[in-house]
């Protein structure tokens, strides 16, 4: 098997389509444990004008959708894909669209620890399965607690202005790089892979990339 290969990964912890791209990859490394991916989360917020307090999701879906049935239709694919990927999404629950800069913090300092994927699927968890505003301080620092992160350190952090603009400034890159939507993986810093791809894909892209080594 080769050498470990740099798996890149724009994601924000409110995309399902990121979610349900998670789920698909992790299913392929299961199956592959050789495989050669080092893999590192990198922030792209979905709404990067959304308030610092976030907004109710029901006033969000109607300006993003045109109303409920706008937004029906536009899950309808997304409800569809989390249950084939057997994830449980509780759209009915939620009740805040957070900005998540904070998440996307939190995540960065889960990566200094080396617990940056625990952080991401925390997040999803309490996001799409537990319907918890993750935006929220108190959140943040629950599921901080919840990896074995210190907690009070992480609200500390939280309540400064730590790492606020080295995040915008990543998330900002990326669009500059081309990246318009999320998840985007980037396999060796040089192809890049767009959007939800099931399971059988990251099996071809491991094959290839042992056959490339070999």
């Amino acid at each position: 098997m080769p050498d470990s290969i740099k798996l890149d990964i724009m994601s924000d912890p409110i995309c399902p389509w990121c979610y349900i791209g998670k789920a698909h990859l992790d299913r392929a490394l299961e199956a592959h444990p050789d495989h050669p991916f080092v893999i590192e989360w990198h922030p792209f917020q979905l709404n990067p004008d959304m308030p610092a307090e976030g907004m109710d999701r029901r006033a969000y879906l109607e300006g993003k959708f045109g109303g409920k049935e706008g937004a029906v239709r536009a899950y309808a694919p997304v409800v569809e894909h989390a249950e084939k990927a057997g994830l449980k999404i509780d759209f009915e629950g939620m009740k805040r669209t957070p900005n998540t800069l904070d998440a996307h913090r939190l995540i960065h300092w889960a990566g200094i620890e080396g617990k940056q994927t625990a952080a991401v699927s925390s997040l999803f968890k309490a996001y799409f399965v537990e319907t918890r505003d993750i935006g929220d301080h108190d959140v943040l620092a629950d599921i901080a607690d919840s990896i074995e992160m210190d907690a009070s350190v992480v609200r500390r952090l939280l309540a400064s202005d730590a790492d606020r603009e080295d995040i915008s400034g990543r998330d900002a890159h990326s669009r500059q790089m081309g990246i318009q939507s999320v998840p985007t993986f980037i396999v060796a810093n040089q192809h890049a892979v767009p959007g939800a791809q099931p399971p059988e894909l990251w099996a071809k892209v491991i094959s290839e990339l042992r056959e490339g080594a070999a």
